[in-house]
């Protein structure tokens, strides 16, 4: 489903991780580790198309990976309902918006708005996103942020589920999210030997790390 082949990428000009190989198949789950900085993000916003490798190659084919970032991407004046419907019409997955609702416990929050809502329920609203894009590949950089234990339990619940009908996960997490047999891949060994000089450290790209 998805496969990184010698993959390098950099961050502000500068490169930061280098020689990344691994392959994703059905119903498996990767998660990334690594101390903050190391280049998690950088790594998941190139395989998600945002931004390009340095060098290696990302194959999967077309349209298979929904993204999951920091921000949770949605629109403040919208009911979680409307946020939900919006996503899955962009997505052509209408029929799944209830199923979110229920998943992600938001169904008695279905008619507030998204700005009314605490950072744990954004959260929630968010990840249900996933829910309703219907894709198989969920490429998710710190998940259960701002999420309580409780939350953190639905959303494995889900991911389990996306994993049992033959989807698949890469995951940077620091927490244990309690799937069984997950392989776990260490960034530390692939950071970059020989980073260019006067690289611009942070920039634009730091507002998504």
């Amino acid at each position: 489903m998805l496969a990184i082949e010698s993959l390098a990428v950099a961050r502000g000009g500068v490169a930061i991780l280098e020689g990344v190989s691994f392959a994703l198949s059905a119903g498996q789950a990767l998660v990334l580790r690594g101390p903050n900085g190391c280049g998690k993000t950088t790594l998941l916003r190139t395989i998600a198309g945002l931004q390009p490798p340095l060098a290696g190659r990302i194959v999967a084919p077309g349209d298979v990976i929904a993204y999951g970032a920091h921000a949770d991407g949605l629109k403040a004046t919208l009911s979680v309902v409307e946020n939900l419907h919006f996503w899955a019409a962009v997505y052509g997955q209408p029929a799944r918006v209830a199923t979110a609702l229920a998943e992600m416990n938001l169904a008695a929050l279905a008619h507030r708005a998204a700005m009314s809502l605490s950072a744990g329920q954004k959260r929630r609203l968010g990840l249900a996103r996933l829910l309703v894009t219907g894709r198989p590949v969920w490429v998710l950089d710190e998940p259960t942020i701002s999420l309580d234990a409780a939350s953190v339990e639905l959303f494995a619940n889900a991911l389990r589920a996306h994993l049992g009908t033959g989807g698949a996960a890469l995951i940077a997490t620091h927490i244990d999210i309690g799937l069984v047999a997950t392989a776990t891949l260490d960034l530390t060994a692939h950071k970059a030997r020989a980073p260019q000089d006067g690289g611009a450290a942070g920039g634009f790209d730091e507002a998504f790390a």
